[in-house]
């Protein structure tokens, strides 16, 4: 794999990956309501929330938070270009964990007081889930025998039949990285939110609109990694990965609206509980093997 074809790919997951974003978010509206007996917005409110932020003012504090979360969506982009590109997964990670970093850094550069409990409690939550993501790129590279995406194409079989253990570990803190109940803890959407916006507290305007663009990418990202696991031996297996991504998806909306936020204790608890016990054991297991 080439820096052009990374180069290309990372063009194509920064305009491709938002509009998949956003139509998500929206169908991810409409069930939630209908869960609620609700009849929910339509299906492009997101973008209409988005178009009127790019036209409001963007006022800041400290005036460097959208340096910082142009930052992260340019990681952001990278990740993804790497991870669809079949290129390697490891590095995929780190670029995304890398993202996470600048829009903490862009939380506390606005010295607002529930800004920085947001961005202390994404810190803790960055501490929570990013073991269970380096283990399961270990597991992946022990199942495939490298950390290079592509190297699905190549199996006779899914990688899950080897690392179902690290599939289930991943699934738990996915809750953690699509921002759902019980683990929405920095920042949220509902009007319940104890910490008001959280990390967005002090961000308006165009700075909040690259907050959302960078989380419908990174969902995009996520529901890959999660397809990733159920792909073999060419591309038609892709409609299997894409099928299961959407059933991770709509478990995960059914989480959100039947669990009632957690403290950050049980969080950071149990994710590591997850991650020693699916992960640590999953990883033992194909070295022996």
């Amino acid at each position: 794999m080439s820096f052009l074809t990374v180069l290309v790919g990372t063009a194509a997951f920064a305009v491709a990956a938002p509009v998949a974003g956003c139509l998500l978010a929206g169908l991810d509206r409409i069930i939630s309501a209908r869960m609620q007996g609700r009849v929910g917005p339509p299906l492009l409110q997101p973008y209409y929330d988005l178009r009127k932020l790019l036209e409001k003012d963007d006022v800041s504090v400290g005036g460097v938070d959208g340096l910082y979360l142009t930052c992260a969506l340019v990681f952001t982009a990278f990740a993804g270009g790497v991870f669809f590109t079949g290129g390697n997964l490891l590095m995929s990670a780190f670029l995304i964990t890398m993202a996470g970093l600048f829009f903490i850094v862009a939380a506390y550069s606005s010295r607002s007081p529930f800004a920085e409990v947001g961005a202390a409690r994404e810190t803790l939550q960055v501490m929570a889930y990013e073991p269970m993501v380096l283990l399961m790129a270990v597991a992946f590279y022990l199942a495939v025998g490298t950390f290079n995406v592509s190297g699905v194409l190549a199996l006779d079989a899914p990688a899950i039949l080897l690392t179902w253990p690290v599939f289930l570990g991943y699934l738990f803190i996915l809750t953690i990285k699509l921002r759902k109940s019980p683990f929405d803890l920095s920042m949220s959407h509902h009007a319940h939110q104890e910490l008001v916006k959280g990390m967005t507290t002090e961000m308006s305007g165009r700075t909040l609109a690259k907050v959302e663009v960078m989380h419908w990418a990174e969902s995009v990202l996520f529901l890959g990694w999660t397809g990733m696991f159920f792909m073999w031996g060419g591309w038609p297996s892709l409609l299997v990965g894409v099928a299961v991504a959407a059933l991770a998806w709509l478990l995960e909306i059914l989480i959100d609206n039947n669990f009632a936020r957690v403290k950050w204790q049980y969080m950071l608890k149990s994710a590591w509980a997850v991650t020693l016990v699916a992960g640590g054991a999953n990883i033992a297991a194909l070295m022996f093997l």
